[in-house]
């Protein structure tokens, strides 16, 4: 085992990070001078901006990117009248929120296995899964680069299946042509630590279906009577209408959650939002370096790569050894200071071979693989030169 770079204390260079600006700071202190944390202006504007974004007609914003996804979920599933056990498809590589949110609903996942060189669920897996009752697609954006929607959603049209977008890892992405986020029923986006904007907690729901918009927003809101979901719904009201309020203010309509975010999130989110092209230039950019100067190991390792049409936005870097095992590389980044996660394993995660089979992974060989091989490090807009330098030195030393 070679020693970290120096010999000395490494440096810590995580995978994600977060650096309030003026900007924040400003936007934080008027939430705080407003003595409003509820839903209100700056939660607003920042659904708005988000949709805008996305060539979407709606954002919800919500308590995370888990909360986002199970009640896209949830909603298709009332509003078609699904039953309790009909199957949805889920990319045999991604987090497990993906799945369990099929599962909290009380429907069965399937799993699919992804492409061998982007990790995003492969279209020609598809249809051998879809069975009588196949109801929906969650396709998986995966650390910054949008799966094979074209193919996916020309599927979903043929077999008369519904979309939910896992975008969670990726915003501002496009395929042919289309943002992430505007190409399924709904889509679900996440603003948790590391990933593309950080808000401590947080997620968002995107839709171009005005219904659904406002099924979503109930449901993350214990299921609200959608004429009463903010404290400003009864604002400028009089007389009988202001009566019509008041009377179904404490009705609820649905089964919900509570999954309500304040202004303190939306104002750092708003803060961020606002300069997303100059986040994508400063990932892109690193991206760029980690890629032309790890070239040189591409016998050893296998490089994130992107396919016409679909713009890799950087959420994270994936790395793949192509043939020894990653746990060495793994462990010695992680002695000379450089922060490594997993590659989203899930077909050998012990709960899912107890409910699903105890010879998951077997079903699954590219998902084996990459379990095996696969794992990523940090590719945020905070990165320094020296670091990006760093890191590569870092990989340098251990293949030589």
């Amino acid at each position: 085992m070679t020693k970290p770079l120096g010999g000395q204390s490494p440096p810590r260079i995580g995978v994600g990070e977060l650096q309030l600006d003026d900007r924040a700071r400003k936007y934080l202190l008027q939430v705080i001078d407003s003595n409003r944390l509820s839903y209100g202006p700056f939660s607003r504007k920042f659904e708005e901006t988000f949709a805008a974004a996305h060539d979407c007609r709606h954002a919800i914003f919500c308590n995370s990117g888990t909360s986002a996804l199970h009640v896209s979920l949830q909603a298709l599933k009332d509003r078609h009248g699904w039953a309790d056990g009909d199957e949805v498809l889920v990319p045999a590589v991604t987090f497990v929120a993906t799945v369990n949110i099929v599962i909290h609903n009380h429907m069965q996942p399937v799993l699919v296995d992804v492409d061998p060189d982007t990790y995003t669920m492969n279209p020609d897996q598809i249809v051998r899964h879809i069975t009588p009752r196949t109801r929906a697609i969650i396709p998986v954006h995966l650390m910054g680069l949008p799966a094979d929607m074209t193919a996916i959603c020309q599927i979903a049209r043929e077999r008369k299946l519904k979309i939910i977008e896992d975008s969670c890892e990726t915003m501002f992405a496009e395929c042919d042509g289309a943002k992430v986020g505007s190409l399924g029923e709904l889509a679900a986006f996440s603003t948790y630590v590391a990933h593309f904007l950080v808000t401590g907690v947080g997620g968002l729901i995107t839709t171009n279906d005005p219904e659904l918009a406002v099924d979503v927003r109930s449901l993350c809101n214990h299921g609200r009577d959608s004429i009463y979901l903010t404290i400003d719904d009864d604002e400028n009201k009089t007389g009988e209408e202001l009566y019509e309020v008041v009377r179904r203010r404490f009705s609820f309509v649905r089964i919900g959650h509570s999954m309500r975010c304040t202004e303190l999130e939306a104002a750092i989110g708003l803060a961020q939002i606002e300069q997303y092209e100059d986040i994508i230039a400063k990932r892109r950019k690193a991206a760029d370096t980690l890629t032309r100067e790890l070239s040189e190991f591409a016998e050893h390792l296998q490089l994130p790569q992107e396919r016409p049409g679909r713009r890799h936005v950087y959420m994270l870097y994936p790395l793949l050894t192509r043939s020894e095992s990653k746990w060495e590389l793994v462990r010695h980044l992680e002695d000379c200071g450089v922060e490594t996660r997993e590659l989203m394993p899930l077909t050998n995660q012990p709960i899912y071979q107890k409910l699903l089979g105890p010879d998951l992974e077997e079903r699954y060989p590219v998902a084996k693989r990459i379990n095996q091989n696969g794992f990523y490090i940090g590719c945020h807009q905070y990165l320094s030169q020296s670091q990006i330098e760093y890191i590569v030195e870092s990989v340098r030393q251990y293949y030589r």
